[in-house]
């Protein structure tokens, strides 16, 4: 079997650009797969491939399910990787949307299938969202790093280069697939507060649709995002405001974001990790999980 599954084959898209996301190591706070959701749902794209997952994951970490129709019939629904076009007449492109787990083997493999149809699809650029667990504070804006092929990209979205080094996960596989391939390429990141991990950050979320309007120069109605973004920021307040301990580190990290400290001296604070374990659990048992 092919790894690629065709649902049907799209046409006329105009000067494409494909936004990809993907759950798991790239995705705190599930923000940059709440952004690619939110491009769904907001253009009304229709799904026309994706990508069976038999020899790209695990199945024991990336378990399929159980789904139960209307009738009551019993249908196993596998983890992988689905293919979305989405109109935007009133803007001067369209959108390709790849959006699924982060594959488990073969990421080469994948990386290039998902460059080949980029090319097939005449695509003229790929963005790539992530997000990651940072010493940032929830009530300042949402912290954007990004960087690209082209370095121009970069000073018209005035973002900072990544000087990131170390592990990294598909999102910065396909980055360098797109690279290798001369397809233009760019990646932005979300920063999430460490001590609220567990819950989804809608506000990063709107933070990536936004810088990501500048990108493409499509614009969206974020508004339900957007008061999303104004109940999580309230809740973890809320949460942050009940805990002495905690208010003190985050009022320290609101300190250090003002005056663009790169880092935080320990001082007679609790240290941040072990803050942060104490907080979450905090916030199970105040129900702030996204709900």
């Amino acid at each position: 079997m092919q790894p690629l599954i065709w649902d049907r084959r799209p046409d006329g898209l105009r000067a494409p650009a494909m936004v990809c996301a993907f759950e798991g190591w790239n995705d705190a706070g599930d923000a940059a797969s709440s952004a690619t959701s939110f491009l769904v749902k907001s253009l009304c794209a229709r799904r026309f491939a994706q990508v069976d997952g038999e020899e790209f994951y695990d199945f024991q970490a990336n378990r399929p399910r159980i789904q139960l129709s209307d009738e009551g019939v019993r249908r196993i629904s596998w983890p992988g990787v689905e293919m979305f076009e989405a109109a935007a007449p009133s803007a001067p492109r369209d959108l390709v949307i790849v959006q699924g787990a982060e594959p488990s083997f073969r990421w080469r493999s994948f990386s290039a299938l998902i460059v080949d149809l980029a090319e097939a699809l005449g695509v003229q650029m790929i963005v790539t969202l992530g997000a990651l667990l940072a010493d940032v504070p929830h009530s300042h804006p949402v912290s954007l790093t990004g960087f690209a092929s082209d370095l121009s990209l970069i000073e018209r979205l005035h973002l900072e280069q990544s000087r990131y080094e170390g592990p990294t996960g598909i999102v910065g596989v396909l980055h360098g697939a797109c690279a290798g391939a001369g397809l233009p390429a760019a990646s932005l990141w979300a920063s999430v507060p460490h001590y609220v991990a567990s819950a989804p950050s809608p506000k990063a979320a709107l933070a990536l649709v936004r810088r990501l309007e500048t990108l493409v120069g499509i614009s969206f109605d974020a508004s339900e995002l957007e008061s999303a973004a104004a109940e999580y920021e309230r809740q973890v307040g809320l949460a942050v405001q009940s805990d002495p301990d905690v208010q003190a580190f985050v009022e320290r990290l609101e300190q250090a974001a003002a005056s663009e400290r790169a880092s935080l001296s320990p001082d007679d604070l609790p240290s941040g990790d072990s803050l942060a374990r104490e907080f979450q659990r905090f916030l199970r048992q105040r129900g702030v999980d996204g709900k």
